[in-house]
């Protein structure tokens, strides 16, 4: 089995395209489309899919955010893949860093400001 190194990836987009959670954008001329990367690591896409959706129990965070996608009309798999590329990027961010993953600092600018 070969191993990985935590710093293959020179940043969390490149870490997202590999994992096939980040969106293609196609523009010409007057149309622009969004469209999920079908050119990716098949096993990795289906492992971080299944993580997003585990998180929607247990993170409050990660619920935050899928509702956030779900309200802005976004369909499941598209706000589910959303929070998918969210933890990828929380992924790369941890390895980064050496640091352990930390629900508050994870998701706390997608946290609603408080209003006084």
């Amino acid at each position: 089995m070969r191993r990985r190194r935590p710093t293959r990836y020179t940043c969390a987009k490149a870490r997202k395209n590999y994992a096939g959670t980040s969106p293609v954008t196609r523009a010409s001329g007057k149309s622009r489309t969004v469209q999920a990367r079908f050119v990716r690591n098949n096993r990795l896409a289906d492992a971080v899919q299944t993580q997003a959706f585990s998180a929607l129990k247990a993170s409050p965070g990660a619920r935050a955010y899928y509702s956030k996608q779900r309200a802005r009309e976004a369909g499941y798999n598209a706000a589910l893949r959303q929070v998918g590329n969210r933890l990828v990027g929380i992924l790369h961010g941890c390895l980064k860093t050496h640091t352990l993953y930390d629900e508050t600092t994870a998701w706390s600018h997608h946290a609603q400001p408080h209003t006084t």
